[in-house]
């Protein structure tokens, strides 16, 4: 089993993990009784843990999404669906190897999945880009949509991106008006499209797929039109103030879900994802079932009313004590 790699704020946990598997060996290697010992270690690991994870800052759920061993696009596809046939090209300039996606089944129902897809490694990592997508990306994301409009057949996006690529060459090919499009579209589609979060949700690059009628979010990802560096460079001048930018922004799941951007929160393993990436997958399976069952009774004209409603009602605010 791969060692999972702890973020600076879960030391204290790894450290007393280490001091009860220290006792386990010694008690296994002698006729000594430690179990009094060994269950007050393990009594108060427990209490740790969930004060630690019950109690998670945005900026630390920041860390969590962006976990190297956290569970990537191609990992959800594997777990998740059967049949994925992945498809390639825009039809305008070539491949996106940041933008992976094609025809799949999830439980017997044909869907079309599309999502943003990150490395582990560094060669991994320069062939998907670091998860930021070329123009080519979204003109091919939008082009398997579109085939699920004419095959009736829903959408599934997975968002998990620190943005669109912002080089020379992305801006030169349009990467703005590409993503731009895809909004439009992805507004018209007449089929259904349902939406996950499961990493970083950064930006435009985020949203270039991110249109649907239901979005979805991992408790450990967030969504925001920045990233808390970012933010940190521009309000505060100083990136080291990226704590408190992740705080201003709400862009946690729980946050975004009481100002109604988002439609449910995915439970995740306690920790996040990259600790049993079978069991985050079967969550978000189950809620991707719920919801793609609940699209599918909609006919098409209400489908579009109630996602342009939905968009429609965004930034809706009302101060108290006022009409």
């Amino acid at each position: 089993m791969t060692t999972v790699e702890p973020l600076e704020f879960e030391k204290p946990i790894v450290n007393l993990e280490r001091q009860l598997a220290e006792l386990r060996d010694r008690a296994a290697d002698s006729d000594l009784d430690m179990s009094s010992e060994m269950k007050r270690i393990e009594d108060k690991l427990t209490r740790m843990k969930s004060e630690i994870y019950r109690n998670l800052s945005p900026w630390q759920r920041v860390q969590i999404a962006r976990h190297t061993q956290r569970p990537f696009m191609l990992d959800y596809v594997e777990h998740c669906f059967d049949d994925y046939v992945e498809l390639h090209g825009d039809r305008h300039i070539g491949e996106d190897e940041a933008m992976p996606g094609g025809f799949a089944r999830i439980e017997g129902r044909r869907v079309v999945v599309i999502g943003h897809q990150k490395g582990r490694d560094t060669k991994e990592n320069l062939r998907r880009n670091f998860g930021s997508a070329h123009p080519e990306g979204y003109r091919k994301a939008l082009r398997l949509m579109k085939l699920a409009e004419k095959f009736g057949l829903p959408v599934v996006t997975l968002i998990d991106t620190p943005g669109a690529y912002p080089g020379i060459g992305a801006e030169e090919r349009n990467i703005a008006e590409a993503i731009a499009y895809n909004l439009r579209e992805m507004m018209l589609l007449r089929t259904p499209v349902v939406a996950v979060v499961i990493g970083e949700g950064g930006s435009g690059g985020a949203l270039g797929i991110g249109v649907a009628d239901r979005v979805l979010m991992m408790e450990n990802s967030y969504y925001s039109v920045i990233s808390p560096e970012g933010c940190a460079a521009i309000l505060w001048k100083d990136r080291k103030y990226a704590t408190e930018a992740a705080q201003a922004l709400k862009l946690s799941a729980a946050d975004l879900l009481g100002l109604g951007i988002i439609d449910e929160v995915v439970p995740e393993p306690m920790g996040g994802a990259h600790h049993d990436h079978v069991a985050s997958a079967n969550n978000l399976k189950s809620h991707l079932l719920k919801h793609l069952g609940e699209l599918e009774s909609v006919g098409t004209d209400e489908l579009l009313e109630l996602r342009y409603q939905k968009y429609r009602g965004f930034g809706d605010f009302r101060e108290r004590g006022r009409r």
